[in-house]
């Protein structure tokens, strides 16, 4: 596996490392010794998938409170999405940066988001389906979002939004 950190520190792109030959390839796509070995907490509790039927469907952005504050490795499994984290720590020096990576079901990125980051993502094809391994488990009361086309953000998406449910719609915008 291949670690690059992005913009926003703590967050990494893992890429693959492929073995091919004439069957195809093999890669390893978890290993609790390289994650740790790149300072990243391997302890994962949950895995989620979500399967999305339109292109342009958005998601997020999405975090959990204290005391369930959560890491996510996320991965698409099928089509292709465009993944957004912002850092919402306020004493990080990206404090409501934020940054996209496009995963698909042929790159087999994964990207890997610390604690206090929100999560969403928008989809790129019809049929997408999502798998994210998380941290902490699902905790409704320590629920949290933020607006995906809130301007302190600044998040451009590569395409417009179609479909999106009332409770992302419903997230505060932050306070400039």
């Amino acid at each position: 596996m291949i670690f690059l950190e992005t913009p926003l520190k703590g967050a990494f792109i893992i890429d693959i490392e492929r073995i091919e030959d004439k069957r195809g390839f093999f890669a390893e796509a978890w290993c609790q010794k390289k994650f740790e070995a790149n300072g990243l907490v391997s302890r994962m509790v949950r895995t989620n998938i979500s399967f999305n039927r339109k292109r342009g469907t958005l998601r997020g952005m999405h975090y959990q409170g204290p005391p369930y504050e959560e890491i996510k490795l996320v991965r698409c499994t099928r089509g292709a999405i465009y993944d957004v984290i912002i850092d919402l720590r306020p004493d990080s020096p990206t404090y409501r940066k934020w940054t996209g990576v496009e995963l698909t079901a042929e790159n087999y990125r994964m990207l890997y988001l610390p604690e206090r980051f929100a999560h969403g993502f928008l989809t790129l094809e019809d049929a997408a389906e999502v798998t994210y391994q998380l941290s902490q488990p699902y905790s409704p009361e320590s629920a949290r979002g933020v607006r995906y086309d809130d301007p302190v953000f600044g998040i451009e998406w590569p395409l417009q939004v179609e479909v999106i449910s009332d409770q992302d719609l419903g997230w505060p915008y932050c306070s400039s």
